[in-house]
């Protein structure tokens, strides 16, 4: 079952609509690698407020093995450049889209090997659905964190082998992809520091979800910050406080953790192509993310 902050993500886009799409992410990706990566399979996702451009960055889709598995992931990075700083981007429930592959080109142009690995493909293809229902219940709910932790150690590897510097490691993710910011952070000792955007910190257990980040707070490997809205009705601001208590009672790292919260900000104010996006909040904190990780040893 998922939070209200991700159901929040899907009302807000796709009001109205059923069925599943007829042109499959795959299909659009392979024609249109390194420039508007997969608009054509969701054409609203598409228009984003920020276009960033693929010159001078190598950009497109590459395949990470993951114990026998091909999991494709979306990389931008300087062209022609090695030794480079890695960060994940970890994508909502809607997958890499356009709004996630242009976050990637805009790490890219900071100097970054900038990965965003489909972390649903096993499941489905959450950009062919638009009915609500049929989303949560057959990709989104079925997807395993331990799935997710081993996926994104694969992207490092891959990363390692192929002109990033897995010493200077760092993670961000947005709604879905802020809470696994966290449990990343507090499960890869790797990990120099984090950024999550407004992702859920508590929680109901499950097979599936066995820990939330209250549950890991008091063991990062590296700080994170956390950026959320004060507006967020998904992500009540005392579950923030809870996370905060938890942080202080924790290790270094946790310690180092803090958080920014946006006054009248909503869910989602990152997101450029949605209603929900708060250009001023969204600059902020993307400014405040370069210089986190910079002060945190992944620059």
């Amino acid at each position: 079952m998922l939070d209200d902050s991700l159901k929040q993500d899907l009302s807000a886009l796709l009001p109205g609509s059923s069925g599943a799409g007829g042109t499959t992410r795959r299909t659009a990706l392979k024609a249109a690698l390194g420039a508007g990566y997969a608009a054509a399979a969701l054409p609203t996702l598409a228009q984003t407020a920020i276009k960033t451009p693929s010159d001078g960055l190598t950009v497109g889709e590459v395949m990470v093995d993951v114990n026998g598995f091909s999991m494709p992931v979306y990389r931008a990075a300087p062209a022609g450049r090695t030794g480079l700083p890695v960060v994940l981007v970890l994508s909502e429930i809607f997958g890499v889209h356009e709004y996630i592959a242009d976050t990637a080109r805009r790490f890219a142009r900071a100097g970054y090997m900038a990965l965003a690995p489909e972390l649903f493909v096993r499941q489905g293809d959450a950009q062919s659905y638009g009915e609500m229902a049929r989303l949560i219940a057959e990709v989104i709910s079925k997807v395993p964190d331990a799935q997710v932790m081993g996926d994104l150690d694969a992207t490092v590897k891959w990363a390692a082998a192929n002109g990033g510097d897995t010493s200077k490691l760092g993670v961000t993710g947005f709604c879905w992809g802020g809470r696994q910011t966290w449990l990343y952070a507090a499960h890869n000792p790797a990990v120099r520091a984090g950024v999550a955007w407004y992702g859920r910190l508590v929680g109901q257990t499950s097979d599936l979800t066995p820990r939330h980040p209250v549950d890991v707070a008091g063991r990062l490997h590296g700080p994170v910050l956390g950026l959320y809205g004060a507006e967020d009705t998904g992500i009540p601001l005392d579950t923030v406080d809870k996370m905060k208590a938890a942080l202080a009672a924790g290790n270094a790292a946790a310690k180092a953790s803090t958080f920014v919260v946006y006054p009248g900000a909503p869910h989602a104010f990152h997101a450029d192509y949605r209603p929900s996006f708060r250009r001023e909040a969204a600059e902020d904190g993307w400014k405040r993310a370069l210089d986190w990780f910079r002060q945190h040893g992944v620059a």
